[in-house]
């Protein structure tokens, strides 16, 4: 049993406050401030980047060190030793599954791959051209629509339904928000296939003729959905909870995370690496623009170098380099954004100005070359991200609601507007 913390807050007139203190399994530990509203004060911290809104036992994140954990294993031995459904069963119930445990529980979530067919023509609402995440936060709210008999979060057994829905439906969704831009008819889940080859097959079969799905490719898509499955209190995960701390249904919860993810400084980084490529256009042009990379008063910066979070190597990135190279071995592209990205890699993981910030190739700078080598169009991206990180989003708000000691989200401020005053009628002013 770890010694009992207490801190202590002294003001400069003379108040002092005892406040206890959380302890952590790994990482800082936390001053509970709770008891200081009662003192009519409020802590100060724009972004929550000094304040833990939870306790969680799912994910932890050393960003100085480079490690990221699920449950306590490294990301990069469940990315090269486990599929995304382990991943995800790890996620959702605390312990990897056995080998039963596994099969069933992939039967189980293959069993709901299949969207109501009303929810079908919900996409003929929208505009050919929407982006698709505008049509990913509408489809996934509205599966409350078609599933309200598992919307009552205080049932366990809903909260489980309703969990193994989310995580077989997303990528039929996905799929269809795909096949609905480019005028091509959706395509049935084939539940003989894996999570990610069913995936591949409703985005790119077709009715016209077989389609096999390439396993480096199944086998690559499996790993981006595993290596952004969970990256603990995020803003898109911290939004699924805020949204649910008002017991608001879990589709809708989902919904609002997709609307956060959406955002380009969270969700939309490996589109933004792709159209760097682009603008870079071929090797040739890579030394000017390292040039200006490194000038302080250019504006111009790298993107899918370094990470806010990681202050070394991207833990994810190791593998996602690996997975990077292999596909883009099988498909023997010929492209020059591709010839762009290897030799902007290779000044990275060697130009000491580069080793000296830490700014190495993150996750988001693979995961957007192989998407791209894959055929995934660059709107596509972030519906991506958004696939592989439903289950997390689905394992803390089903934590949520399992600890059962949440209360309703609401943040305070700091009023800096004018002090009461009195409003006359128009007429004497």
């Amino acid at each position: 049993m770890s010694e009992e913390l207490t801190a202590k807050l002294t003001l400069s007139d003379g108040r002092e406050y005892d406040l206890p203190v959380h302890r952590a399994t790994l990482g800082y530990d936390a001053v509970d401030v709770q008891s200081l509203t009662s003192q009519k004060l409020f802590t100060f911290d724009p972004g929550l980047m000094s304040t833990a809104t939870c306790k969680s036992s799912i994910t932890y994140i050393d960003g100085d060190q480079g490690i990221l954990l699920h449950r306590g294993y490294p990301i990069d031995q469940l990315a090269e030793n486990a599929d995304y459904l382990e991943v995800a069963y790890l996620l959702l119930f605390g312990e990897r599954p056995t080998p039963e445990q596994h099969k069933e529980f992939t039967q189980l979530v293959k069993k709901h791959t299949l969207v109501h067919e009303q929810l079908s023509r919900f996409f003929h609402g929208f505009r050919r051209d929407s982006h698709p995440m505008a049509v990913m936060c509408g489809v996934s709210g509205a599966l409350a629509a078609f599933y309200h008999d598992s919307t009552d979060v205080r049932d366990v057994r809903h909260r489980e339904l309703t969990a193994i829905r989310l995580l077989a439906k997303m990528p039929t969704l996905a799929a269809m928000c795909y096949k609905y831009s480019i005028g091509q008819p959706f395509m049935f889940p084939q539940n003989h296939l894996s999570y990610a080859g069913n995936f591949l097959y409703m985005m790119f079969a077709t009715p016209c003729e077989p389609y096999v799905v390439n396993p480096v490719l199944e086998r690559a898509m499996d790993r981006i959905f595993i290596l952004h499955a969970d990256h603990e209190q995020n803003a898109s995960t911290s939004t699924v909870r805020t949204a649910a701390s008002s017991g608001a249904n879990p589709f809708a919860c989902i919904a609002a995370g997709i609307a956060s993810l959406w955002g380009p400084a969270h969700g939309g980084a490996n589109e933004a690496c792709i159209n760097m490529l682009e603008e870079i256009g071929t090797v040739d042009r890579i030394p000017e623009f390292i040039a200006r990379a490194k000038d302080k008063n250019d504006p111009f910066r790298l993107m899918g170098f370094g990470h806010r979070v990681y202050k070394n190597y991207d833990p994810r990135a190791k593998v996602m380099r690996q997975t990077c190279h292999e596909v883009l071995q099988e498909l023997k592209i010929d492209n020059p954004l591709f010839d762009v990205a290897m030799e902007l890699e290779r000044i990275a993981l060697n130009d000491p100005y580069f080793i000296e910030k830490n700014l190495y190739p993150n996750v988001d700078f693979y995961s957007g070359i192989i998407l791209k080598a894959i055929g995934i169009p660059t709107s596509m991206f972030t519906v991506m991200f958004a696939l592989g990180r439903t289950v997390g989003w689905i394992a803390h708000w089903k934590e949520m609601y399992n600890q059962g000691n949440f209360k309703i989200v609401r943040p305070r401020q700091i009023y800096t507007g004018e002090p009461q005053r009195d409003f006359e009628p128009m007429d004497k002013i």
